[in-house]
């Protein structure tokens, strides 16, 4: 009868966190828009004579949409977070999450204090 055993829950193979595959997917979406609303910021400030009007409705609105960029981004490391907790969950994605938020998060704030450095 030993060959009949019924798997217990134990013996079936890990799936990957839902929480950790939407904070992957979100850190990832996140980069490559937070990229390019930096290459935007670039160009305007290239092609503006004197440097882009920080008061002009459109650095207003770019300003804010990578602030929105760095909350969501805090948004994606909390669900990382989450997903370390989920028991017999792999952890991959969470991992992947977090560390890509972490380092988006770094890099906004990086380039954020070196342009107010510039300015100052």
């Amino acid at each position: 009868m030993d060959s009949l055993e019924i798997n217990a829950p134990n013996d079936l193979p890990m799936k990957h966190s839902g929480i950790g595959i939407a904070s992957f997917a979100l850190s990832i979406g996140i980069l490559i828009v937070t990229f390019i609303l930096v290459v935007v910021a670039g160009v305007m400030e290239a092609s503006t004579p004197g440097g882009i009007n920080e008061e002009s409705p459109a650095a207003i609105m770019l300003g804010l949409a990578i602030i929105g960029m760095v909350v969501l981004n805090v948004v994606a490391f909390g669900l990382g977070i989450g997903s370390m907790f989920q028991k017999d969950r792999k952890k991959l994605f969470g991992v992947l999450g977090m560390t890509f938020s972490a380092l988006t998060i770094v890099g906004i704030i990086s380039l954020i204090l070196f342009g107010m450095s510039i300015d100052g």
